[in-house]
């Protein structure tokens, strides 16, 4: 959980065909291993798909969702072969803004919704299973440093779409910049 409020600031950049986009993390959700039922781990589950949560922390973890769309995850933790996770699910633009705008399909300076989503910002920022098991600390996909965001400007809050995860559901393990325009769901 600490990461994912961690990267609450923390610059996301993706160099790709000569263009560089970049966006401020200001959401994030933390999903905590085998015991997480709402983790795609829950219960110690090991599959193609997530066998990247399992190997070294601070790489991508991209998946696809609804068979349409891409999200991108931070693997984390601070136990080896633990598989946790931090789903990046909003971005503020701060570069290349219209070339993310065109991969959406929208017009530019139309950016709260370009992509406050994990989907959206997969999209706007050219992230898809190419970038799956990348080390995000170097080029062309990697996550900058900025300063720590304060604890009173965080809202902690429950996780979104995981009704079917019984009690763990409720866990407030979402994460926000309080007040930030770019917020998926507040």
């Amino acid at each position: 959980m600490m990461v994912a409020k961690e990267l609450l600031g923390k610059i996301l950049i993706h160099e790709s065909a000569g263009c560089v986009t970049a966006g401020r993390i200001v959401e994030t959700e933390a999903y905590m291993g085998p015991e997480d039922q709402a983790a795609h781990s829950s219960g110690g589950r090991r599959t193609a798909r997530n066998e990247v949560m399992y190997g070294s922390k601070g790489h991508a973890y991209v998946y696809f969702i609804y068979g349409l769309y891409w999200c991108l995850n931070l693997t984390a933790g601070a136990v080896p072969g633990k598989p946790e996770a931090v789903l990046l699910r909003a971005l503020e633009p701060v570069a290349g803004e219209d070339m993310m705008a065109k991969r959406r399909g929208l017009t530019a300076g139309k950016s709260v919704n370009l992509t406050n989503g994990p989907s959206k910002l997969c999209m706007a920022m050219a992230i898809s299973k190419a970038q799956n098991n990348v080390d995000l600390t170097a080029s062309p996909l990697y996550v900058n440093d900025a300063p720590l965001i304060p604890q009173a400007e965080i809202v902690e809050t429950t996780r979104v779409g995981v009704d079917y995860a019984g009690e763990w559901k409720n866990k407030s393990w979402r994460f926000y910049i309080k007040g930030n325009r770019f917020v998926s769901v507040k």
